[in-house]
């Protein structure tokens, strides 16, 4: 039997491949494009976005891993079954653990890969991507490199120069300042520069306009001005660490006068049981892979595609759980529920295993589901409608 096993892993794990490195570099891809504005905010060169990019990468394994393998386990076990090898297990006389048996061990890998990135590697490479963002946007003297382009240094500040000249002067400086709901300053200079500490903008000769919420604005010249960028160089020493970005061992025990936990202690304790949960998701999704699709059935019998019917309970699932954690930041009740949700559904998942039930739709909701599909007949193959079997 090993020899069956081992052939059946192959399988499934050349389709969980298959499955994961494409949607992995499309969420990806989407995902790391999302953050060029550090290119084009900031001054950044292309390199510095690229290793951005790559922090970003261990943030979606997890997410990733659990749908690719239903899709794996369905797709492999749904073409042994069009290819009669399910049931040639079957009546030689082999127990369903012989299907069973190496996609629990595949999906009890992925589990114990899933609990490492997402406690031990994510929140790492988390805290280094907002280091990262924070230092680049700290750095004035790299926003103004670029002459006659408007660079935001943060959140309603904006700064310009005409021309950059030697030893660091700039030369036709525009501020633009709202971070203040209170009042609009915008500064104008015919030069200045950043002091040895990079802690103050030094204009001299030009003038200050104050605007206020009522419209009225005052207008004062000066021979020389700081403006303050203290604020902004402590930013690069000072990246806000949120929830997700902490490790197992702070969210454990969380330091009780950091500033951000102070402010939302819920995200916390969600977080925490998040990270104890998630990490299953592997073994729940390949039982669910498992019951949809790894009995022996007739190609001839109409049924919805069992990949699909996989994708739709994973997701009905994932649904669940994902509305669970997050209004656990807000309220302790839906912490028991984060737990009972895969508990439920692993022992149903292992009830119908052990009992070799079948998972079968209602007649009704089997004819109301034909009856949605009957439209789409003309665009989707046999295949899908009919779980690869004659219409």
């Amino acid at each position: 039997m090993i020899i069956f096993e081992s052939y059946i892993l192959r399988r499934v794990f050349q389709m969980f491949l298959t499955a994961l490195l494409p949607v992995l570099g499309i969420i990806w891809t989407t995902q790391a494009l999302q953050r060029i504005n550090l290119v084009t905010d900031t001054g950044q060169s292309i390199g510095a976005f690229l290793k951005l990019a790559t922090l970003i990468l261990p943030t979606i394994i997890p997410l990733v891993l659990p749908f690719a393998l239903v899709i794996g386990v369905a797709q492999t076990l749904t073409t042994m079954n069009n290819d009669s090898e399910l049931t040639v297990i079957e009546a030689a006389g082999g127990s369903r653990s012989i299907i069973v048996r190496p996609i629990m061990i595949l999906s009890i890998a992925l589990s114990l890969c899933s609990f490492a990135v997402d406690n031990f590697v994510e929140p790492a490479v988390r805290q280094a991507a907002r280091q990262m963002i924070a230092t680049a946007r700290a750095d004035l003297l790299s926003s103004v490199v670029q002459e006659n382009t408007f660079r935001k240094i943060a959140d309603g500040l904006y700064v310009q120069v005409a021309s950059r000249r030697n030893n660091g002067v700039l030369g036709g400086i525009f501020v633009a300042d709202s971070r203040d709901p209170g009042y609009e300053l915008i500064y104008y200079a015919r030069e200045g520069a950043i002091d040895e500490k990079s802690s103050a903008l030094v204009m001299r000769d030009g003038e200050v306009h104050r605007k206020l919420p009522d419209g009225g604005v005052s207008i004062i010249r000066f021979d020389s001005y700081a403006f303050d960028l203290t604020d902004l160089t402590k930013m690069a020493n000072n990246a806000t660490i949120r929830a997700q970005d902490r490790t197992l061992g702070f969210l454990l025990n969380p330091d009780e006068t950091n500033s951000d936990y102070k402010k939302n202690p819920g995200s916390y304790t969600a977080e925490l049981h998040r990270r104890l949960t998630e990490w299953t998701f592997p073994i729940l999704f390949g039982l669910i892979a498992l019951v949809v699709s790894a009995d022996a059935r007739s190609n001839r019998e109409a049924r919805l595609h069992p990949m699909v019917r996989a994708l739709l309970i994973s997701l009905v699932f994932r649904w669940a759980t994902f509305y669970a954690a997050n209004n656990a930041e807000d309220s302790r009740v839906f912490i028991p529920l984060m737990y009972l949700i895969p508990i439920l559904t692993g022992f149903l998942a292992i009830r119908q295993l052990a009992g070799n039930r079948r998972l079968s739709m209602p007649k009704s909701w089997n004819d109301k589901l034909a009856e949605l599909l009957s439209p789409l007949r003309r665009f989707l193959p046999s295949s899908v409608t009919n779980g690869g079997g004659t219409p």
